[in-house]
């Protein structure tokens, strides 16, 4: 990287991260140039016609608890450029056999009522965090030393959230519930973090998700999430920002001169674009970082909505399809040995059917994913389909056509899924408070014109441009001295 003092900051990587740094930088009234490999904006935030003429389908992430209710988000004007937020009749929705599907509805007590003899104890569990969520969002979506110095102001959110976060899942499950449906809803919801339901702090996973549809939904976006991607580029460009697109930086010397780079990348390729640029020790603490299972996508076209047994299902936007608390964390467990499941755990989403642009008249789109092994080629759709066959039975006879990416083939496709993790990077414990690496400042390197800005860093896996807002505030401190 050429060392001289241009007066401008570069990003590399245009994913929701990326663009929120660009953007964060940009208003701080800098000149930025944002690189980006692929032709289009948006990492893992997409839509293409992966099925059939006039099927959109949203790539990889579809449906944003986090965005909503991102603050950095919520400072831009993206209604203006567009986005609109479509809240589905339930947040979610989760089938079980021989019994009505759990739902999460946007109320806490219209979604206790419905779980019979653990009424009042799901009360007691979400209560608070959706009372508390302003501030709790703020303190869970901020570096940890940064929440540090808010947790006076913010004690009693922190109380009711800090204690039964540390816990596994599948222990706070049968400690606190009940009823077979209530023992189901939570630990499909802490199965998003990817670890081992039995793992101490899967539990975080599963209150925060919880905590989001009550308080702010679980939107998609009308006409894809593309839509999103493409807002926060034109608000980036209306700042005086400039987009290269179809750029692969395979090194930071090929750059032009800034006063500093921010990457959106995860530290495998941060090693590889920049190692030489890095000091030994802190090049040493990125090799060891771990990374997580990987997914296994299929998007469908399809000739009628998902015929769920259940009628519930087809007013959520988003179906757990997994059965109960032991098969969802038996299916985990499995992932976690390098074997994948027979009965695989499976996140579905129609947008479809709330959302009319998706699809011709009368057609429908959905997309389903399950966890496997990291890297793994596997083809899971068999799995998948009969998964949904066992609640939705007739559901292979709707699919017009198919599109399918296995964990290895999401990696090409976003080489920040490494080894098709969606989180970028293992979610245990430690790496979710300290990421990449144990440090005071967890977006410098110890080069002070390099900074990482990916999913990588606080707080995490997600869509809410909060590692790439944090990440751009403390290059400017760093830079501007």
């Amino acid at each position: 990287m050429d060392q001289g003092a241009a007066a401008d900051y570069i990003v590399v990587g245009a994913g929701p991260n990326g663009l929120a740094a660009a953007i964060t930088l940009a208003c701080a009234g800098q000149r930025v140039t944002l690189f980006e490999a692929a032709a289009t904006v948006g990492g893992g935030v997409r839509s293409a016609e992966l099925t059939l003429p006039g099927f959109t389908h949203d790539v990889c992430s579809a449906v944003y608890p986090l965005a909503i209710g991102s603050p950095f988000f919520e400072s831009l004007p993206l209604a203006a450029y567009g986005v609109e937020w479509i809240q589905p009749g339930y947040a979610l929705a989760h089938p079980l056999e021989g019994a009505p599907s759990v739902v999460l509805q946007r109320s806490v007590e219209a979604t206790s009522a419905a779980l019979g003899r653990d009424r009042a104890a799901y009360r007691r569990l979400l209560g608070p965090l959706v009372a508390g969520w302003p501030q709790l969002r703020t303190d869970i979506l901020a570096p940890l030393h940064w929440r540090a110095l808010r947790k006076v102001m913010h004690l009693p959110s922190l109380a009711a959230f800090g204690t039964r976060a540390l816990c596994s899942a599948t222990d706070l499950a049968r400690n606190t519930f009940q009823t077979d449906a209530a023992r189901a809803l939570f630990p499909g919801l802490a199965a998003h973090s990817m670890l081992p339901l039995e793992r101490a702090g899967s539990a975080a996973f599963g209150l925060v998700l919880a905590a989001a549809a009550h308080a702010v939904g679980w939107p998609i976006v009308r006409g894809g999430s593309q839509r999103l991607s493409d807002a926060l580029a034109e608000h980036f460009r209306s700042l005086g920002g400039r987009i290269v697109t179809d750029r692969r930086v395979r090194h930071v010397d090929e750059l032009p001169a800034a006063r500093a780079v921010l990457l959106d990348v995860t530290p495998r390729q941060l090693i590889n674009i920049a190692g030489d640029h890095l000091p030994p020790h802190y090049r040493r603490q990125l090799a060891r970082y771990r990374y997580g299972p990987g997914v296994f996508k299929v998007d469908w076209a399809l000739s009628a909505p998902i015929p769920w047994t259940d009628p519930a299902c087809r007013q959520a936007g988003t179906v757990h399809v997994g059965g109960t608390l032991d098969e969802i964390a038996a299916g985990e467990r499995a992932v976690w040995r390098g074997e994948a499941p027979r009965r695989p755990f499976t996140l579905v989403v129609q947008p479809s059917l709330f959302d009319e642009t998706r699809a011709p008249p009368g057609r429908h789109t959905a997309w389903a994913y399950c966890h496997v092994p990291s890297g793994s080629t596997t083809d899971m759709t068999a799995a998948i389909e009969a998964q949904l066959e066992r609640f939705a039975p007739g559901f292979r006879d709707c699919v017009l056509a198919r599109h399918t990416l296995n964990a290895a083939q999401l990696q090409d496709y976003n080489p920040n899924y490494v080894g098709g993790d969606i989180n970028g990077g293992a979610a245990e414990l430690s790496q979710v408070l300290f990421r990449p690496v144990l440090r005071r400042n967890p977006y410098a390197t110890g080069n002070p014109r390099l900074f990482i800005c990916s999913a990588s860093t606080p707080p995490g896996g997600g869509v809410h441009g909060l590692c790439g807002y944090h990440a751009a505030r403390t290059a400017l401190r760093v830079t501007e001295g």
